[in-house]
C-alpha cells in the first residue's frame, strides 16, 4: 500500500482508494472554482457589443501596419544601396505605397473611432504620425524617379526620417487616441 496525503493533511495507509478518490474530486472542484470567471458565460460575453465588452479601439489594431511597411522600405533601401539591384528599389516603392494606403485606412478607422465619442485624439502623437505620413508621401515621389539617385542618398534618408518619426509617434503605444474621462465602457 502507498502512503498518501489525505484532505486533512495526515498520512494514511488504510483505505487508499477512497482517500485518493476524495483528493482527486476535491482537486477537480478547486480547479473548477478557479476557472469560474465572474459568473459570465462565454456566450453572454461574446454577444456584448465591442463598446460594452471593453475592447480597444479598432484603429489601434491597424497602427502597426504602416510602421511595418515604412520600416521594411528603409531596409530595402539599405539593401539597394549595398547591392545596386533594381529589385530592391521597386520593393521600396511598393512598400512605401502600401504604408500610405494602410495609413489612409487607419485615418478612416480612427475618425470613425473618434465619432463614437468615447475617444479623444492624442494630440502630439497624432501630429507626429501625420508628419511621418506626409514625409512618406514625399518619399514615394522621390522613389518614383528613375535611377540610383532615387534611393541614394535622398530616398534612403527620407525613409530613415519616416522611421524615426514613426518610432516617436508610437513610442507611447499603438493607440492614437485616449479614452475620454467619464466615458462609460
Amino acid at each position: 500500500m502507498f502512503k498518501i496525503l489525505s484532505a486533512t493533511g495526515s498520512y494514511s495507509t488504510e483505505n487508499t482508494n477512497a482517500d485518493s478518490q476524495h483528493i482527486w474530486v476535491r482537486l477537480r472542484i478547486d480547479i473548477m472554482q478557479e476557472l469560474t470567471i465572474t459568473g459570465t458565460s462565454r456566450n453572454e460575453a461574446s454577444s456584448l457589443p465591442a463598446t460594452k465588452a471593453g475592447r480597444r479601439p479598432l484603429h489601434e489594431m491597424l497602427t502597426p501596419f504602416p510602421f511595418a511597411y515604412f520600416t521594411a522600405a528603409l531596409l530595402t533601401d539599405i539593401a539597394y544601396w549595398r547591392s545596386d539591384e533594381v529589385m530592391w528599389e521597386r520593393f521600396s516603392v511598393w512598400l512605401i505605397t502600401g504604408g500610405l494606403v494602410m495609413s489612409a485606412l487607419l485615418a478612416i478607422v480612427a475618425i470613425i473611432d473618434l465619432i463614437g465619442g468615447k475617444q479623444k485624439p492624442a494630440g502630439l502623437r497624432v501630429l507626429t504620425y501625420v508628419v511621418a505620413v506626409l514625409v512618406a508621401l514625399f518619399n514615394v515621389l522621390i522613389h518614383s524617379r528613375d535611377g540610383y539617385t532615387a534611393v541614394v542618398p535622398t530616398g534612403m534618408t527620407l525613409s530613415a526620417v519616416v522611421f524615426v518619426i514613426m518610432l516617436a509617434a508610437i513610442s507611447g503605444g499603438w493607440a492614437l487616441s485616449h479614452r475620454r474621462l467619464g466615458a462609460k465602457q
